[in-house]
């Protein structure tokens, strides 16, 4: 069976703030998470053909989570099962401006218990991408898994396509962790990175520096920086400049990044000719339907749930018919 995307990284539990109890204290509600398959997810509400490679536990979060995957059409036979650990689970706290942290339960979890040798071969032999962050990469059998399951669908010629997502809190420390997302944008054809991700990475306070930096370092074709509400900068070896996004109520920013990595390797997909060879229009098109992804993301609670159909991104495109690109 041929796909269009295989993504392998984290599949997870997500408890984000539900409110207070009667008796005052704070509710979680179970969500599924993990930044690849919110990429996946993305993916298939746009009609594409994804699959995951991952682990979860033989407890009721594993099965709920195979279950999400199922619900988003999400092909789930690279899900493995394990009894040796516990399904990963993260839980989210929100401050009084809203802003994120995190407390993970991974000492260890089934996520990063994935070893190569557990890898369908098959799913990399017959993708044309592979998507993966630095969230498998933190800890071993998980890193091997990932790298050499890159390596592979590489020589199979897929597109590789990857979201470092830096979560320090995952990290021995910040040499161990620059160290690794390293690895990953060794392996890499198009990187989308966070302005905060693209300043750890390469010490540049100043964004076209810094992701020059990147592209003739690592051999990319295409870095993406997103900058939230100021949009996205883009740059090829060739090519550069910045989107505007679109002005959105932000309820939630959980999966608004992910939301914007699916909707560009859409765009990858449907252009089906490499991002080298593109014209500066064409990127910047495909640049602004990302934008308009990410920022519906945004409007919803939730990661997977809050992610867009193709209707609703052409619509809010069309709604906001001012030139988006400057």
């Amino acid at each position: 069976m041929k796909y269009d995307v295989v993504a392998l990284g984290e599949l997870l539990i997500d408890f984000t703030p539900a409110g207070v109890s009667p008796a005052g204290n704070p509710l979680f509600e179970r969500n599924a998470g993990g930044a690849t398959v919110n990429v996946l997810a993305a993916l298939s509400r746009l009609g594409k053909k994804t699959a995951f490679i991952g682990k979860v536990g033989e407890d009721p979060f594993g099965h709920y989570l195979r279950a999400a995957l199922i619900a988003e059409r999400i092909d789930d036979s690279g899900l493995i099962h394990t009894k040796a650990a516990h399904t990963t689970m993260a839980f989210v706290h929100l401050d009084e401006h809203g802003e994120r942290s995190f407390h993970f339960c991974r000492q260890p979890g089934a996520d990063i218990a994935l070893a190569y040798d557990e890898v369908d071969q098959e799913l990399l032999c017959n993708t044309r991408l592979f998507h993966f962050g630095s969230i498998s990469m933190t800890s071993e059998p998980a890193y091997s898994a990932t790298v050499q399951a890159v390596r592979f669908a590489k020589s199979q010629g897929a597109l590789i396509t990857y979201d470092p997502n830096w979560r320090p809190a995952l990290w021995k420390d910040d040499a161990h962790s620059r160290k690794t997302m390293e690895e990953g944008l060794r392996l890499a054809d198009v990187v989308k990175v966070s302005q905060e991700e693209l300043f750890f990475l390469t010490g540049s306070q100043l964004l076209p520096e810094g992701v020059t930096q990147l592209l003739q370092s690592f051999s990319l074709n295409l870095v993406l920086v997103t900058l939230g509400a100021e949009g996205t900068y883009y740059s090829t070896l060739r090519l550069s400049g910045q989107v505007n996004s679109y002005p959105v109520s932000a309820i939630d920013t959980t999966g608004a990044g992910d939301g914007f990595m699916g909707a560009f390797m859409y765009q990858l997909l449907e252009m089906d000719k490499p991002v080298t060879e593109w014209e500066q229009a064409e990127l910047e098109n495909a640049v602004a339907f990302a934008n308009a992804a990410g920022a519906l993301a945004a409007t919803r609670k939730g990661a997977i749930s809050s992610l867009a159909t193709l209707e609703r991104i052409e619509k809010l495109q069309s709604m906001s018919e001012d030139k988006h690109i400057h």
